[in-house]
């Protein structure tokens, strides 16, 4: 089941942007979160995520490829406050993940996501098709040399930071990390800031480990 809110209330999101919710089986083993550390285990946004992953909520997947092709043109689209990409588990569905960023460029979205899926040969191939077709789906890494590795992809390319992290840093490479503007600078929205939208971007954008698990966040970007 998928989840959209065509204009979300979140405070940190900012007003004018569509939310959207997979669920919880689109989520890969191989994100070291899973077991412990996301922000989205825990709180409000978790009691959603159960109802979606156990079908009290949300809609099939054409119904909702519907639901994004009725947003105004040229909205903002954050695909997957919770979730990955669609597909079980550690792989990504082409075929679905085509037909998303179909929808999503049916409608000129300015639409982004991120992906814990292992960047082997196959994703990565899909990703990269999502990428070229405006869809800006950023793969995340978990620490700073991780970082230097997903971003020889090309990729847009995220990273989990320490909580006290620097609002500039860089990775073991040289490769400029700046830290989410939301945690660093007051009244800046995704809305507003819109830098993980940019697929062309020359920085990887980090996130200081936040919400009630944080401790666990940052002890996998200490590893």
């Amino acid at each position: 089941m998928f989840h959209l809110i065509p204009q979300t209330t979140n405070e940190k999101v900012g007003f004018g942007v569509a939310v959207s919710t997979s669920t919880a089986s689109t989520c890969p083993d191989a994100c070291p979160l899973k077991d412990g550390g996301c922000y989205a285990s825990n709180g409000p946004i978790a009691i959603h995520w159960r109802k979606v992953t156990q079908e009290e909520r949300g809609l099939v997947w054409k119904a909702f490829l519907k639901s994004i092709e009725a947003l105004p043109r040229g909205w903002k689209f954050r695909h997957n406050q919770a979730g990955d990409l669609p597909g079980e588990n550690n792989r990504v569905d082409r075929a679905m993940l085509r037909q998303l960023s179909g929808s999503i460029a049916s409608r000129s979205l300015r639409a982004w996501t991120y992906t814990h899926k292992p960047l082997d040969e196959e994703n990565l191939a899909a990703i990269q098709e999502a990428n070229a077709s405006g869809f800006v789906v950023n793969v995340s890494a978990d620490t700073l040399r991780d970082a230097d590795e997903k971003a020889k992809t090309g990729l847009p390319t995220v990273v989990i930071l320490p909580r006290n992290a620097p609002e500039v840093t860089h990775t073991p490479e040289g490769r400029k990390v700046v830290t989410c503007p939301n945690q660093t600078r007051k009244n800046t929205t995704c809305a507003s800031c819109m830098l993980c939208q940019r697929g062309d971007r020359s920085v990887i954008v980090g996130f200081r480990a936040h919400g009630s698990r944080a401790k666990k966040a940052e002890a996998i970007a200490n590893s």
